[in-house]
């Protein structure tokens, strides 16, 4: 997951495996592989730089999700069951 900033100024978290397409027109343009359109603030650069460091992140020995850099979502995930 990385996080993006719509043209509202709305910060957004996308799920960077799901990105089909980046484009640049007036706005960055991402296409999803559901075929959603999302329009962020950031250039095509910059999305790129953050879902290369995420799956760096992500495949990096011990990360696992309950981890810390990745948010302890397993844990939340768990508490919120409960």
């Amino acid at each position: 997951m990385i996080k993006l900033t719509q043209i509202n100024g709305d910060e957004i978290t996308v799920n960077a495996d799901l990105i089909e397409t980046i484009e640049k027109a007036h706005d960055t343009i991402i296409t999803m592989t559901t075929s959603r359109r999302i329009r962020v603030r950031e250039d095509i650069d910059e999305i790129v730089k953050r879902v290369v460091d995420y799956r760096r992140r992500i495949s990096s020995p011990g990360v696992s999700s309950g981890s810390p850099e990745m948010g302890g979502l397993q844990n939340q995930i768990r508490q919120k069951d409960e």
